[in-house]
């Protein structure tokens, strides 16, 4: 550390740093240079080059600098001095980001008085977190620096990665880097920057993002910088609130991206608005159909109805669902009574279930199985489902509210183990996810019923509106069997599931076991997909373990939500299915 960096620390560390409110780089004070001017400086970042744009005497080497961009990497320029200007000179190859620059003065920057109970943020410091990393990018649908790069770059000193990790289960939550501009270019005026902020949309605290922006602004300031920037696109609104909140200021600073099919969406300008009224489950895949040059015709955005066309042939489509299934599959998917039937003829393993009768007969199925489960023999989203019905007084509720969605109920013995949904497409698993119930974890302040909304909201937010929890009567009662009421105020640390399904849509989350997932599962989800005769489905699974072969198979689902298993590739493998020619097509 410099003896300049020494002082700013020791004022930083008393308090009394100057306001660079008003810094002026034009005068900025050459005595916090780490080292003499670079020119020409483009940090590899591992998803691609920051490249810093003061740094170029010819801007038009920016320009060029952008047009070598690697295959499956994103460059970006920012601090361009004239980008209107860099931009009007190859109007073809780069464009302006439709991004904002954000900036915090660090000298005026105070930490948090408080962290987030159970969260622990600190550098990163194993292969596992440079994997664990890795995933969190691709589940997000963000481009993702390859783990060895990532562990390699480890002990930089112009890039610093942090992790935010879950206290109790050790489990990777969020991850963020940072860029020193001094060491990076010896900056005159003293700056760093935040990149690839993201947060596990499925983490049970709150407060992730917020945790690591924090951290990240505190580890600069201590290293004596003047101000943290970071990018974010003008309509993300969730995190320009952040960072608002947390003292960033908007400057007019700008960026350049090189004109290709990934960046597409950022320089063509808005989709129709039938496309932006498109669920994410529909969305997903016309996406896809749009890159590989598929024409796209929105019949019912709301019901989320298309056609495909290529070559001549066009294909109608609900979502994942398409005229390839045929109406006898779907109606056996649909009546679960149905394909309980088909399946077991299959040979495969099935709970013991039966049709919902006379009191008396319901009670002696209860007697004979223990636990059950109650739902609608048709229906989906986890609606009418009621999961461990230990009573005759709770079999009674749990059938009357079955009814509500279907006259047929069924009665299945509950089996203990994970859910797994396992997606097979073109009789192949294509991906497979243990689904598991939400649950709220304490922080000795909120109540039981401001944790569920805190994390409904959090929910909704990463599924695009798709996902939630239900204050409802199911609710309340899984959280009094687990001994609390909704209003009262769950003790720090004391994790409680509030409800028994892992459906998505009723606070679900998805964990992506693609890799682990047994031979003996496999073969079974693409036995029932045969059994069915459907090309695209949906198994439900309990199971002892993923990576184990005990199991039963509960369900078939139809109409699959692909866009739930990033990063597998659900919808690219739907659409090889509908169009096999357009496999090698290059993205346009």
């Amino acid at each position: 550390m410099s003896n300049s960096q020494k002082r700013v620390k020791h004022r930083l560390e008393r308090g009394n740093a100057p306001s660079l409110r008003n810094w002026d780089p034009e005068q900025a004070d050459s005595r916090l240079q780490a080292q003499p001017g670079a020119q020409n400086v483009a940090v590899e970042c591992g998803w691609g080059r920051v490249i810093f744009g003061q740094t170029f005497p010819d801007p038009l080497q920016v320009v060029r600098l952008l047009e070598s961009e690697k295959t499956g990497h994103r460059d970006i320029a920012i601090y361009l001095r004239e980008p209107h200007v860099v931009t009007a000179s190859a109007p073809n190859s780069v464009f302006l980001d439709p991004s904002h620059t954000y900036r915090l003065w660090l000298y005026d920057y105070r930490p948090a008085a408080r962290r987030v109970a159970g969260l622990i943020v600190r550098r990163l410091n194993s292969h596992a977190d440079a994997q664990a990393a890795h995933d969190l990018y691709c589940k997000r649908g963000m481009l993702p620096p390859d783990p060895d790069f990532i562990w390699a770059h480890r002990k930089s000193t112009t890039i610093c990665y942090l992790v935010a990790e879950h206290e109790e289960t050790g489990k990777v939550l969020g991850v963020v880097m940072g860029v020193d501009h001094v060491e990076a270019f010896g900056d005159p005026e003293n700056g760093a920057s935040l990149w690839a902020l993201v947060a596990d949309p499925q983490a049970p605290l709150p407060g992730v993002g917020e945790a690591l922006t924090r951290q990240l602004a505190e580890f600069f300031q201590v290293r004596g910088r003047a101000f943290m920037d970071l990018s974010v696109m003008h309509d993300n609104r969730q995190a320009i609130r952040l960072y608002e909140k947390l003292g960033f200021q908007r400057v007019p600073v700008f960026c350049l991206k090189h004109k290709n099919s990934y960046n597409e969406p950022l320089f063509v300008g808005p989709q129709p608005n039938e496309y932006e009224q498109l669920n994410v489950y529909a969305r997903i895949i016309v996406d896809e159909a749009a890159r590989r040059g598929i024409g796209v015709n929105v019949i019912d955005a709301e019901g989320g109805y298309f056609e495909l066309t290529y070559g001549g042939r066009s294909v109608l489509c609900r979502e994942s669902l398409s005229e390839l299934t045929s109406a006898v599959a779907m109606s056996v998917c649909d009546d679960k009574l149905a394909s309980n039937r088909f399946l077991r003829r299959a040979g495969l393993r099935l709970p013991q279930q039966c049709v919902a009768g006379a009191a008396r007969q319901n009670r002696a199925f209860l007697e004979r199985h223990g636990p059950l489960v109650v739902k609608p023999a048709r229906g989906e989203q986890g609606r009418g489902i009621t999961v461990d019905v230990r009573d005759a007084a709770a079999l009674t509720r749990a059938v009357r509210v079955a009814r509500r969605y279907c006259d047929t109920v069924l009665l299945e013995e509950l089996v203990p183990g994970d859910d797994l949904r396992v997606v097979v497409i073109d009789f192949e698993v294509v991906a497979a996810a243990v689904r598991r119930p939400p649950q709220v974890f304490g922080t000795g302040q909120a109540t039981v019923r401001e944790l569920i909304e805190k994390l409904s909201r959090r929910r909704l937010a990463a599924s695009a509106g798709e996902s939630h929890i239900p204050l409802d009567d199911e609710t309340a009662r899984c959280v009094r069997l687990a001994g609390y009421e909704l209003d009262q105020v769950l003790p720090s640390g004391v994790s409680l599931q509030v409800r028994k399904t892992a459906n998505l849509h009723t606070g679900g989350t998805l964990h992506d076991v693609t890799d682990s997932l047994h031979p003996t599962l496999a073969d079974a989800a693409v036995q029932a997909a045969r059994a069915l005769n459907i090309p695209v489905v949906g198994l439900d699974f309990l199971v002892t373990a993923p990576d184990r072969p005990e199991h039963v198979i509960i369900e078939a689902n139809e109409r699959p939500g692909l866009a739930n298993h990033e990063p597998q590739p659900t919808a690219q493998r739907f659409v090889d299915l509908l169009f096999p020619i357009t496999r090698r097509l290059p993205a346009i």
